[in-house]
């Protein structure tokens, strides 16, 4: 009887050599951190391009490779890299695609060996995959970064975060149109000449740099009319993928709201710490955790220098440190659940409704089962304990439709406004 399973042939991995030769393909996540990043990664000898292909085409081929029952992100990410492998732009002898591992419960660690398959499916079996992660799940193959390109890459993060959050919190407000997105493109272009130099990760150069680009953006012109404020908070990368969350950002801007994308330096330092939690409660190698404590004392003290210099200035929240996230979550979930967002979702609502940032849009991808376990099971008790709170959780799956998802924070954004107008309305 002919054996009717599907052979796959052994993955091809990324070497040193190829590095000089290949293009390397990423989806894109976040387009203000992404562009101060890239020129890093170049500098160091990577050609990465950024695949942003979106719509149906993309979400079809995804569907069309890899079972329907994965979460969207993975969905889409691997259309986006069909796509762009079947557009011709390519060569597939001289092409790599990059994906995230998180490691732990989620998905997304199972993301690199599911979109080998379907790149084998498409016609495309000898292209390498790179994974993006911290555990070595992979293997380095051929990657090796430096302790100052890696200090590097973390730097341009915490410079795309500052850039994103003051950036959200002026435009809304600004007299002058465009004057935001024009500071906004000026230090994106000079950090990223200085990253593309190998410049700007030191201590005092991330204090200089910081506090330039938080003095341009208070320096422009605004008028601060009572708005409605929402804070997007769940999944990685619905939360800043406008291929993935259907472009949520513009469509609050359009609703004219101020809106809190938070920090990305945060959720790594989250993750980071979850892995440091597994191994303390759990056990684990003690070379291993070792390692784990000098890098969270080093993420902790870049964060607290970034959140630190955003608290010198009046007209900005800062996003709160992972530390103390830690205590909001307490009483609602352990700090020990770190699946998925797990706790993170939890304290980042708290953090949300004591900044004054009440509605809350929880975006969440079909299949992610960590994500809708921590959302469904903290948000009433979340409620019960902040009564102001005003939130949606939004599912973003390959048939859900765009005009659906408006529609329900339409809904959460006319009590949004009835709740402003009840606030003026006593202040009065």
């Amino acid at each position: 009887m002919e054996n009717s399973k599907t052979h796959y042939k052994p993955k091809t991995k990324f070497t040193r050599k190829m590095r000089k030769e290949y293009t390397i393909l990423s989806p894109m996540l976040a387009p203000i951190h992404a562009a101060i990043v890239l020129p890093a990664l170049r500098r160091q000898g990577f050609n990465v391009e950024i695949i942003d292909t979106d719509g149906e085409d993309a979400i079809q081929k995804g569907l069309k490779y890899v079972h329907n029952d994965l979460c969207y992100p993975g969905v889409l990410t691997t259309g986006q890299m069909i796509s762009a492998m079947q557009s011709g732009k390519y060569d597939p002898k001289k092409t790599a695609l990059v994906i995230t591992q998180s490691g732990g419960g989620c998905r997304d660690s199972n993301y690199i060996n599911l979109q080998r398959k379907a790149l084998e499916k498409a016609g495309f079996p000898d292209i390498p995959f790179i994974s993006a992660n911290v555990w070595f799940l992979e293997g380095l193959g051929g990657l090796s970064f430096g302790i100052p390109n890696l200090r590097l890459l973390l730097s341009g993060l915490m410079y795309g975060d500052m850039i994103m959050i003051a950036s959200n919190q002026i435009r809304p407000y600004e007299v002058n149109k465009g004057e935001t997105d024009r500071v906004m493109q000026k230090w994106i272009d000079e950090i990223g000449a200085l990253a593309a130099k190998g410049k700007g990760y030191r201590e005092k150069d991330i204090k200089k740099n910081i506090r330039a680009i938080l003095s341009d953006f208070s320096a422009i012109e605004i008028n601060k009319v009572p708005k409605v404020k929402v804070a997007v908070v769940g999944e990685l990368y619905l939360k800043y993928s406008a291929a993935g969350n259907n472009g949520l950002e513009e469509f609050l801007r359009e609703q004219d709201c101020e809106a809190y994308f938070p920090s990305i330096i945060g959720f790594g330092i989250y993750k980071t710490n979850g892995a440091l939690e597994d191994l303390r409660l759990y056990g684990g190698k003690p070379f291993k955790k070792m390692i784990m404590e000098v890098v969270m004392k080093y993420m902790f003290r870049m964060e607290n220098l970034m959140i630190s210099i955003m608290e010198e200035f009046d007209n900005f929240v800062a996003p709160e440190r992972v530390e103390v996230l830690k205590q909001r979550a307490k009483g609602i979930v352990d700090i020990g659940n770190s699946m998925g967002e797990g706790w993170y979702i939890a304290a980042e609502m708290m953090e949300f409704v004591a900044h004054g940032y009440e509605n809350v849009i929880c975006v969440q991808p079909f299949g992610c089962l960590p994500c809708h376990v921590s959302v469904k099971g903290m948000l009433n008790k979340i409620r019960r304990i902040e009564p102001k709170l005003n939130a949606v959780d939004i599912e973003y799956d390959p048939g859900a439709t765009k005009v659906n998802q408006e529609n329900r924070i339409k809904l959460m954004l006319s009590v949004a406004r009835e709740n402003l107008e009840k606030e003026m309305s006593q202040k009065q």
